[in-house]
Order: C-alpha cells, then sequence, then structure tokens
C-alpha cells in the first residue's frame, strides 16, 4: 500500500513540475526562437540580445498563468500534507 501511494505521489509530482516548467518555457522557447530568427535575416550577432525579450515573455506568462499555477501547486501540496497519515501505517 505505501510503495504505491508513495509511487502515486512521484507520478503527480511530476505533472505539477510539467504543469508549472512548461508554459513557462515554452514562451521562453519561442521568444528565443523569434529573436534568433530576427538576428539571422538582419544579421545581428549579439548574444545578449535575447536576454530581456525571453525575461519579458517569462514575466507576462507568469502574470497571466500566475493564479492557476499557484492554485495547481497548493491543491499538490494539500494531498501531500492531508497523505501524510497514510505513511504511518
Amino acid at each position: 500500500m505505501q510503495t504505491e501511494y508513495i509511487s502515486n505521489l512521484a507520478m503527480q509530482a511530476i505533472k505539477v513540475a510539467a504543469s508549472l516548467a512548461g508554459p513557462l518555457l515554452l514562451a521562453a522557447l519561442i521568444t528565443g526562437l523569434i529573436i534568433s530568427l530576427l538576428q539571422a535575416a538582419t544579421q545581428i550577432n549579439e548574444m545578449t540580445l535575447s536576454f530581456i525579450p525571453k525575461i519579458l515573455a517569462v514575466v507576462i506568462v507568469l502574470v497571466i498563468l500566475g493564479p492557476s499555477m499557484l492554485l495547481i501547486m497548493t491543491d499538490y501540496i494539500r494531498i501531500v500534507i492531508t497523505g501524510i497519515p497514510n505513511l504511518t501505517n
């Protein structure tokens, strides 16, 4: 019973981590790709040019999706904390 419960928690943790990190990483990836294409088209080879747009994109995604991400995280934490008595059996 405990191993099944712990493996279920681990799978949920992986899903929560992916759902929290996914949108942020996707925003940074798309922004970096667009900046790279613009740099290739204009032949500007400045490596630091893509940092500020990536940071702005991640902040915008955090502002938009932050409340739902917080809800996902608090739901998982609630599941873990309420499941502590199941681990003592």
